[in-house]
């Protein structure tokens, strides 16, 4: 367990901080709980984030825990790098709730994590993916526009003329994007380019507004 004496990782606006300690006075055990910030994942260009109370004694041995003023703040090892500088905010807009502002963004791994690093970092410059670029955004996104739904064209190995597509909007988690995919995003592709070998979606389903993938 790494405890800190200047928790310089996450610090909480005075109003965030009353809203905890507000929220932490109605929980059993309030003495021995810890505001918990993790990340767990990536949507869009950002970070999704888990902000929960848990038992102080249930914190692995690598977690950073600290205190801003009366609250004392759980950080997961993995999330340590990735919350930096952090600073939670009450917003009032909407109802009110705590927002999580973060001068960190994913990497263009974490973001595409379903893409090999080598070829992720070749761009899509070369000649077989601007030709991508252009039947997606000529012919297949003017289609799938209609359902709210978009496809991006995130990486392509123009060695084995392989694709790397990546679904947003309506597509991301819809049950039907499989079928838009092979029958709609794969299909087209190939018919424009026919030397491609094969078409990736390296979408993160589960995190879409309608999922069916679930996180186990």
């Amino acid at each position: 367990m790494t405890t800190v004496e200047t928790f310089d990782i996450i610090s909480l606006t005075d109003e965030a901080r009353n809203v905890v300690i507000d929220a932490l006075a109605n929980e059993e055990n309030a003495a021995g709980l810890g505001l918990w910030v993790e990340v767990t994942g990536t949507q869009g260009a950002g970070y999704t984030y888990d902000l929960y109370f848990s038992d102080l004694s249930d914190a692995p041995s690598d977690a950073a825990i600290g205190k801003d003023g009366e609250v004392t703040i759980v950080i997961p090892a993995r999330s340590v790098s990735r919350l930096k500088g952090s600073r939670l905010e009450f917003a009032s807009d909407g109802g009110g709730g705590l927002v999580l502002v973060n001068p960190n963004a994913p990497s263009p791994e974490e973001l595409n994590p379903g893409v090999p690093a080598d070829i992720l970092a070749l761009g899509i410059e070369g000649a077989l993916a601007t030709r991508a670029v252009s039947v997606l955004d000529e012919k297949i996104n003017p289609s799938i526009a209609s359902h709210g739904g978009r496809a991006d064209l995130v990486a392509l190995d123009e060695s084995n003329k392989v694709a790397y597509v990546k679904m947003s909007g309506g597509c991301q988690g819809c049950a039907m994007s499989r079928m838009t995919l092979s029958q709609g995003i794969e299909a087209t592709l190939r018919d424009e380019i026919p030397e491609l070998s094969g078409v990736i979606d390296v979408t993160d389903h589960a995190s879409g507004v309608n999922p069916f993938y679930a996180n186990e």
